[in-house]
């Protein structure tokens, strides 16, 4: 299949630099007894304050990336409260999480603007992870695929062929974020492989067959060996799960398992 998996963590609103510090020595230690040859990419996206000091203990460039949950898509300048992306690479950030429905809902943060931090992230040289996805209300009426193939398509707008290649997508159903309830391998897969679709008309099918589609929605070590089962899901952005270094791990290795 040629697309390696990747397992991001997203940590949200949680843990104090010290936790946070002792978490990713924690996840390093498990990790550092698996052949990092057969290892996925790993990413772990603490809170802004937390990032200088994981990224301290981070080997960069072996095992474990550092990914933040957010930035602003200007360099520099008048914008009191935000963090650049500049900024953010000076702390060897190299993974950003865009579009997260909690963004979108508490946050009013549009498809307008994900497009423009997209764009602010490949001119940066900076991953991004383009969470889309669908609310409760949304799947019961039908359009869950109407709705995610728009989100696509405006994430992608006015994007170059070269700069689709470089982004990674996350289906996250925002019915089962944090709730518990997790999406069915089979139907997850469905979406995924409808995201992949979109992403050919985009650009074309060569390059949608390179890009990463990560799964997140209570994401768990019992779970991701069937996720990572499915023709289409190229890992997952983990939320609860990744915040005990235990369950990350196993979320990780379970991901390492054969797929179809």
């Amino acid at each position: 299949m040629g697309r390696k998996p990747i397992i991001a963590g997203n940590w949200k609103l949680n843990k104090l630099t010290g936790e946070a510090v002792a978490i990713v020595e924690d996840i390093k230690a498990k990790l550092d007894t698996i052949d990092s040859a057969n290892l996925p990419e790993v990413v772990v996206c603490p809170v802004f304050t937390a990032l200088q000091s994981v990224s301290n203990i981070l080997e960069h460039g072996k095992n474990i990336r550092l990914g933040a949950q957010n930035f602003y898509y200007k360099d520099s300048g008048a914008f009191t409260g935000e963090v650049s992306l500049p900024m953010l690479k000076d702390l060897c950030v190299t993974d950003v999480i865009i579009g997260h429905s909690e963004r979108r809902e508490y946050f009013s943060e549009s498809d307008e603007m994900v497009n423009l931090k997209v764009k602010a992230a490949l001119a940066n040289d900076v991953t991004p992870i383009i969470c889309v996805g669908e609310s409760l209300e949304q799947r019961e009426q039908g359009i869950t695929d109407n709705h995610i193939t728009s989100q696509v398509k405006k994430a992608l707008d006015g994007l170059s062929a070269a700069e689709v290649c470089k982004v990674v997508f996350a289906y996250e159903p925002i019915w089962a974020i944090g709730t518990g309830k997790t999406c069915d391998a089979v139907e997850a897969n469905r979406v995924i492989k409808m995201i992949r679709s979109v992403i050919a008309d985009v650009s074309n099918s060569g390059i949608a067959s390179s890009v990463r589609i990560l799964y997140g929605g209570s994401v768990k070590p019992s779970t991701i060996e069937e996720q990572m089962a499915q023709s289409d899901i190229d890992g997952a952005l983990v939320g609860g799960a990744s915040l005990v270094a235990e369950s990350f791990v196993g979320i990780i290795t379970g991901s390492m398992k054969s797929r179809v």
